[in-house]
């Protein structure tokens, strides 16, 4: 894990912090879970590495041990979620892709079905 300063203007980083509050569904070393407060699917969790990364390219370069570590929280909420395997996965980078906090954050999106292509 980056020894690297969070962003204090970053909203995630304030949440990993402890200085907003969150519903947290799950955490390792380095990421953390919870959930999405305006949710696009019955279940909708952000996790989110601990240290602020702002895109998931950034992210992959910096660490693929904690972007594998995201990937694996995921898992572990959507199965603590009852989703078995019925779930999406999704990074958006960039503003044009949709990406409105520019801190790196996979989103778990499942309890429904999910029509491709999304839209």
């Amino acid at each position: 894990m980056s020894d690297a300063p969070a962003d204090t203007d970053c909203l995630f980083c304030r949440i990993v912090a402890g200085e907003i509050p969150a519903e947290v569904v799950g955490e390792s070393g380095h990421s953390l879970a919870f959930r999405d407060v305006n949710p696009q699917a019955p279940t909708h969790v952000l996790v989110v590495p601990r240290r602020h990364v702002a895109n998931a390219g950034e992210f992959a370069e910096a660490s693929a041990d904690e972007l594998a570590d995201v990937t694996l929280l995921a898992r572990t909420v959507a199965q603590a979620e009852g989703l078995g395997g019925d779930y999406r996965l999704v990074f958006n980078t960039g503003a044009g892709a949709g990406q409105s906090v520019f801190h790196a954050h996979l989103h778990l999106l499942g309890g429904r079905a999910m029509k491709w292509p999304p839209g």
